[in-house]
């Protein structure tokens, strides 16, 4: 006799993935502000620009995803947090064109429905949304057993942002005598994670790995450090830019600062980074001695600390460095800007 099969025999449940969605409503509501129209199940969602009051608005797109980072959540089983690393990922790209994040959308692939995981996974992505004024608008699961396994899965988003033409931020502002602000970051954002983990994982015994003191003397767990929440810097790189002394704004991710920090350069500019003036957490310091990793290297792949990278007139430095830590961030003057052609330079070398 003939199997009779159904979609769900196949791979796909609907009626979890319906359970799901009735499970997240309540999690993207508390994202809308009055410019969201309509609610969720839409086939589209719709968002007023009516109360963007701009002379000439300009709308700023990214996306991105949270890369192997969510393999560590896998292993854990803590799926709460990982949808702000998300968040921030997008928003804080936005914000270096100096515009404000007004929605976003995500899109989830799974091997296999499970609502309760939907839940702490979208609720991570809405509570990013919350710390960053934004909308989540909309999304998509995608149920996919032959690509992800049973408990698998893979997040990606997609932000829109706004800013009045005028105060686009970028190199046609730097200029010589500007500084380098570092907003610090307390752990490797969602960059790197391919290296971390053949580092710290690759030898077996991986839930041990991860249960066990980060390094010698830590009183935090490998996957405490590991899944350290992204900050998300775009509310107080909008109040930073605010003050008109606001230049240029790096965020810092996959290629450390040398690869990021020069994107935002003019061919006639050099910026020169002091790697003394902060000190790098712990968890870098870890991945380097377990693993070997040379020093050059390390600072070629993670972020070191510093999350995003400002660059500010001089005059404005102690308004933008009181905005920063009204905000409970930590900030390092860092380095400057100096006559050159387009490159980042380390002062010790």
């Amino acid at each position: 006799m003939v199997e009779r099969l159904t979609y769900k025999k196949a791979g796909v449940d609907i009626a979890a993935a319906d359970q799901a969605v009735q499970l997240i409503k309540a999690r993207l509501r508390s994202t809308y502000g009055t410019s969201v129209i309509g609610d969720v199940g839409s086939f589209a969602s719709l968002f007023s620009l009516g109360d963007i009051k701009l002379d000439e608005p300009v709308l700023v797109a990214s996306t991105d995803g949270v890369g192997t980072k969510s393999l560590v959540a896998q292993a854990t089983g803590r799926l709460d947090s990982i949808g702000i690393d998300l968040v921030a990922m997008c928003v804080d790209d936005v914000v270096c064109q100096g515009a404000k994040p007004l929605f976003m959308l995500d899109y989830l692939a799974v091997g296999k429905v499970n609502p309760k995981h939907i839940e702490d996974l979208v609720g991570g992505i809405a509570r990013g949304c919350r710390i960053a004024g934004c909308a989540l608008v909309g999304g998509e699961i995608a149920e996919q057993s032959e690509v992800y396994g049973e408990n698998g899965f893979d997040l990606a988003g997609f932000v829109v942002g706004v800013v009045e033409r005028a105060r686009i931020l970028g190199p046609e502002k730097v200029r010589p005598f500007d500084v380098l602000v570092g907003l610090h970051s307390p752990g490797l954002r969602s960059n790197g994670y391919t290296l971390a983990r053949r580092v710290f994982l690759s030898g077996g015994n991986e839930q041990e790995r991860l249960n066990s003191p980060a390094w010698q003397g830590s009183t935090r767990s490998l996957a405490d450090e590991l899944l350290e929440p992204s900050v998300i810097y775009a509310p107080t790189v909008l109040l930073a830019a605010a003050t008109d002394g606001l230049h240029a704004v790096a965020h810092i991710t996959g290629g450390g600062i040398p690869s990021n920090l020069s994107r935002v350069l003019p061919e006639s500019c050099d910026a020169v980074v002091n790697r003394s003036s902060w000190e790098p957490p712990g968890i870098f310091r870890a991945i380097q001695l377990e693993g070997g990793v040379e020093e050059d290297e390390m600072w070629n792949v993670f972020n070191m600390g510093v999350g995003m990278v400002l660059v500010v007139d001089g005059q404005s430095l102690d308004s933008v460095i009181d905005v920063v830590r009204d905000a409970k961030l930590g900030a390092s003057v860092i380095g400057e800007i100096v006559p050159g052609t387009g490159r980042v330079r380390w002062a010790d070398g």
